[in-house]
């Protein structure tokens, strides 16, 4: 699942965050817009009220008369949205602004106290919503006390489509800044990260053999997992160098017993006691083939990244011994191979493993032998080829077993591809037989480049 990455993680969070917290402060912003055009309504109402108080007067039968012209100049455009009106609830009489026209406002029916202002909604002309603002004062006049009610009203359409436009602009600016902080906050993931992927890169390159141990400046949160991981490191690195001392031991101990007891077939055979000593060599070669899989096995736990140029020195050296033989000092050993490889092994397996392989095709050639190593895909492909007789295609699984020999003029025992093919499962390779374009027999691997 996408989840399991540690930076959609955080950037999940963080958008939480984010978007929560963007939110809020969207609705606080509105919400604290919409109350100050409130106020400002308010305000600019109450004026308007205080004016209208100033200069309305009475006529000898009770009309209410307004002495003096308000300065907004909605007041005189019909239907603008903004109006005034008087009522003279003792005579019933009324006045209202010309924006009016012929609409008399309806009022609610009630008596609110003198002199306090109150706030109400309303339907106005054409089906709007008016929020008027009103008083009731006492006035004096011939013919009495009369009590007028005072009201100007606003049609809130503008207000609210003000309030919508202002909504949707914050929203705008919130996605805007919304997006620079997701931005932001998945630099900041990045780099506050950086040092695992630094960690990652160097147990791959310690897993290659290219370093040993973790080594950089790096946080305090994840130096703790470094220290550790290096003490892991240093404990494996001692266990693997203690197995594989043992082993060596172990090899050798069995070295000289092993030598004794095929030096005691060979006089069984001489003394004519061929049973016995088929009985015997059977269980020698089981023997040493255990032994040499178990020091194969404990090799190739201990791998270092092995250099093209590793490989030419060291096939260079094989061919120098090999041409000092009686069997090789006659041969063409040609060497290919590709300088920028790099293969995760063991140095002695490799050697025995490519010794073994071009003594056995010295020994069957007629005059060359070529040795090629180059990438293929994930691996690194070993090729020895020869110009000898060959093995038919009938015979080459056979040819893999140990104690087998097709060509008994040829000195040898008969385990050199048998323990090749014993080293080479230990780093999950086959040993291959196939015709060689020499005209002999080709023998090729592969190993990977890292295990």
């Amino acid at each position: 699942m996408i989840l399991t990455s540690l930076k959609v993680r955080l950037l999940l969070i963080q958008s939480i965050v984010i978007i929560l917290a963007l939110g809020i402060t969207g609705f606080g912003i509105v919400y604290l817009f919409d109350r100050q055009v409130e106020r400002r309504i308010n305000t600019e109402l109450n004026t308007y009220l205080n004016q209208i108080a100033a200069g309305v007067k009475l006529s000898p039968t009770g009309e209410p008369v307004l002495t003096r012209t308000l300065a907004d100049p909605r007041f005189s455009i019909v239907y603008s949205g903004l109006y005034w009106q008087i009522k003279n609830e003792t005579s019933n009489l009324s006045t209202r602004s010309r924006s009016l026209w012929d609409v008399e406002l309806s009022l609610p029916v009630d008596k609110p106290p003198f002199g306090k202002v109150h706030i109400h909604t309303i339907k106005g002309p054409e089906g709007s919503t008016l929020s008027i603002h009103e008083r009731r004062l006492l006035y004096k006049s011939p013919i009495g006390e009369q009590t007028l009610r005072l009201v100007v009203a606003l049609d809130m359409v503008d207000v609210n489509i003000m309030s919508s436009e202002f909504s949707l602009e914050i929203l705008i600016s919130l996605l805007i800044l919304a997006g620079f902080l997701l931005i932001a906050a998945w630099i900041q993931i990045a780099v506050g990260l950086k040092p695992l992927k630094y960690i990652q890169k160097s147990i791959a390159a310690i897993r290659t053999g290219t370093k040993t141990r973790i080594i950089a400046p790096l946080p305090s949160e994840v130096s703790p997992l470094v220290t550790e991981v290096n003490d892991l490191l240093e404990a494996q690195e001692k266990a693997i160098i203690k197995a594989k001392n043992r082993s060596n031991d172990l090899a050798h101990g069995f070295k000289t017993p092993l030598t004794a007891l095929k030096t005691d077939v060979q006089r069984l055979r001489d003394k004519g006691e061929n049973e016995i000593a088929s009985d015997i060599e059977t269980m020698f070669l089981a023997l040493r083939r255990q032994i040499e899989r178990e020091l194969a096995t404990s090799r190739a736990r201990d791998l270092t990244a092995i250099s093209g140029p590793q490989i030419t020195h060291l096939l260079k050296g094989i061919s120098t011994t090999l041409k000092r033989t009686p069997a090789g000092e006659d041969k063409i050993i040609e060497i290919i191979c590709d300088q920028n490889i790099s293969v995760q092994a063991d140095m002695d397996d490799l050697a025995e493993i490519l010794g073994n392989l071009v003594e056995n095709a010295v020994k069957h050639a007629n005059q060359k032998i070529a040795v090629t190593v180059k990438t293929d895909g994930p691996g690194i492909l070993f090729i020895i080829e020869d110009d000898g007789n060959g093995i038919s295609k009938k015979k080459r699984d056979l040819a893999l077993k140990r104690g087998v020999r097709f060509d008994q003029s040829v000195a040898g025992s008969g385990l050199g591809l048998a323990i090749t093919s014993d080293i080479l499962e230990a780093y999950q390779a086959h040993l291959m037989l196939d015709d060689s374009s020499l005209g002999g027999l080709k023998v090729y691997f592969s190993i990977a480049k890292t295990l």
